[in-house]
Formats: C-alpha cells, structure tokens, sequence
C-alpha cells in the first residue's frame, strides 16, 4: 500500500508532443528538452514517449543525462548544452551527442575531444542576443565563427547550429522579444559572410514555439510545454498536465478554535475544526514558502495547507468534514476534475510551475507511470 507517489501519464507526454508538432510549419523540427530528470517527470520514460510521439531531437544540459539516454539505447539526435571547462566531452562525441560552444575556449575544447576520439563533432554556436546569460557576445562572435569555420576545415567539427534564446518570449509583446529576433537575425548575416552557413538555426523555446510562429526557424526547443504546462496562461488549452501528487490522509484530529497548528503556531484555527495529516513534506518538494498558501484537494473539496509546511508532513484544514485516514489527498493534478494545479502552488510559492514539477518529481516520493506506455 503506497503512502505517497507521484504519478506520471506517458499519454499526456505524447498528446502534448503531437500537439506541438501540429503548430509547427513544415520542415520545422520538435525538440523535447528532458534536462533535469525531465522536469521531475523522469528522464527515460518521458524521452522514449516523446520521441514515439514524433520528437527528433532531445534537449539535455548535462553530459550525464545525455549519456544516459544513449547508454539506454535512444538514438534520436541529442543536444547537450552546458559544460564546464574539463568535463570528458570525448565521451560524448564518442556517443554522437551534439555539443553547444559559445566561445573559442569551449570550442577548441570540443575540437580536442574530436580529435581524441578520431570523429567530428556536432557543435551547435550560441550567441548572447540579450539574454545576458550563456552564448558569445556581439563583439565576440565573429572571432567564435571562425575559429569554427577553421576547426570544421580542419575536420575536427561540424557546424550542425547557430542557436540563441529568448529571456522574455513568457510575456508576449515584450520589447526585447522583437530585439533579441533582429540580433539573431544579425548573428545569421555575420556567419553568412564569415562563410559559416548552419544547417540548423533554432531558438524558439515553449513560450515562442506557442506564440511567435517567426521564430520557429528550423527547430524548436520545447521544455515545459512537453510537460503539459505553459509558460503563457490561457496560451495553450490543449496541453495535458502530465504530473499529479498523491498521498494517503495519515491521521485525522478535531481541534479548538485558537489552537496553534505545526512550528512557531503561524497559523491558528479560528473556529473548532477538524486536521488532516498528510504525509509529504519540503523533503518531498512541497514548498515550504506555500507554508498557510497551498492547496490539497481530500474528498472531492479543496482545502487549504495550514501552519508551516514541515519536513516530511503538512496539515490540512478539513472544515469538520468526514475525512478519515486512508483517505487520498491530491496536492495538483491537471486541474480537469478541480483538484489544485502545478499553477496553484506555484502561486502560494511565489515562483513557477517549472520550480514545483522539478521539485516534486526528484525526491524520496516515488514516481509511478501511467499510459500506454508506462
């Protein structure tokens, strides 16, 4: 008898993957992005539905994740993109994993593990468009191309992508949008007359992909939207949450008005009342910022977390209902039969829905996979 879980529907993975897909012109390319255990959702099964769903290229940001889908025999393209200095590339290009190089270091790292490995490498270049984050400056750009268009030469690499990304494409009408659209756009000219022509160009992410058909290139980065989740509220009805947490009322108890509830008494009863325990906690991923916020839907009513999210429990206020122990308790679903959603508690968190998944599906709490493919 399971205590708490989180469950995963393969379907809704594959619903969202063809339903992307159909927004995408022809010729265009889907990438599901699955770092970071597949936003809690789990790495493997959700890369094999995405890819059964019609995904040709996977996103990862570590060697680790992507070695780990080739080590479990997926061999759709893969992109990885974030490495420190020293990490053993060689062992992804001995995988066939495509690699991102924003400046001439990383570069002439990737092209010494080529070497080391007597293969080319797939180098995707990034260019900083005003994101300010990962990807080659303006000014450091042209002397990233050709130090690419050399080492291509040399045949150490092959120039598979030039790539950037959108910082604000979640809040549609935005300035730096158009901005960072025109630099991209920019950076393509100067490879042209640098002589660097990439195959690909892509720098759509989910937000993008669901609102900006112009920026969709020739491939396009989904990561939350796989997950049936949307950066843009009201942008994309037909996504399927694929994440929902349960877990088994432990304990039932009537209490008086004034009673204080859970540590520092935060949080008191205001009239007599009756208080569930339900078993999950921040070590689960429960947010402990939804302390007093968050909501639990138990016998088909939605209910409010009361008192400090603990470390392996929280308390519901249940109203003086007929909750018993053994009852289920759904903290978010799909929100299709009014249970709360990842939105919800990202709301009475003060963050995003990407923090919530990514938190609830990498801890103690086991995952279990519904679907056909599960």
């Amino acid at each position: 008898m399971w205590q708490a879980q989180v469950r995963i529907d393969l379907d809704a993975i594959r619903h969202n993957v063809a339903t992307l897909r159909g927004l995408l012109r022809s010729g265009t390319a889907l990438m599901s992005v699955v770092k970071a255990d597949a936003y809690g959702h789990g790495l493997l099964p959700v890369a094999t539905a995405a890819v059964r769903a019609g995904a040709t290229w996977l996103g990862t940001a570590t060697l680790e994740e992507a070695l780990a889908l080739r080590e479990h025999g997926i061999t759709t393209r893969i992109l990885s993109w974030l490495h420190s200095p020293g990490r053993p590339l060689h062992e992804a290009v001995a995988a066939g994993v495509d690699l991102s190089a924003a400046s001439p270091a990383a570069l002439a790292e990737i092209a010494r593990a080529a070497r080391q490995t007597r293969r080319p490498a797939a180098v995707h270049l990034k260019i900083d468009t005003g994101m300010s984050r990962n990807g080659a400056t303006r000014a450091d750009w042209p002397a990233l191309l050709t130090a690419a268009a050399k080492a291509q030469a040399d045949g150490d690499v092959e120039i598979a992508a030039v790539w950037s990304h959108f910082a604000c494409a979640d809040e549609p009408g935005h300035p730096s949008i158009l901005r960072q659209q025109l630099a991209f756009d920019d950076a393509l000219d100067e490879a042209a007359r640098l002589g660097v022509e990439p195959p690909l160009r892509h720098l759509a992410n989910s937000a993008a992909t669901l609102t900006l058909p112009e920026s969709h290139f020739d491939l396009v980065r989904a990561g939350l939207a796989t997950y049936g989740l949307s950066p843009i509220p009201g942008a994309a009805p037909d996504l399927r949450p694929a994440m929902s947490v349960h877990a088994k009322v432990a304990l039932v108890k009537a209490v008086q008005a004034g009673e204080g509830v859970s540590y520092g008494h935060t949080y008191k009863v205001l009239k007599d009342t009756t208080l569930a325990l339900v078993p999950v906690g921040y070590a689960d991923g429960v947010p402990r910022s939804a302390s007093s916020r968050g909501l639990v839907e138990i016998g088909g009513k939605v209910r409010r977390v009361v008192g400090r999210v603990c470390m392996d429990q929280i308390v519901v206020d249940c109203d003086g209902d007929d909750v018993r122990p053994g009852d289920e308790a759904v903290l978010f679903g799909a929100g299709s039969r009014g249970e709360p959603t990842a939105d919800d508690w990202a709301a009475a968190a003060d963050t995003i829905s990407y923090e919530i998944v990514a938190r609830m599906g990498s801890n103690r709490t086991p995952k279990v996979y519904v679907g056909e493919d599960a």
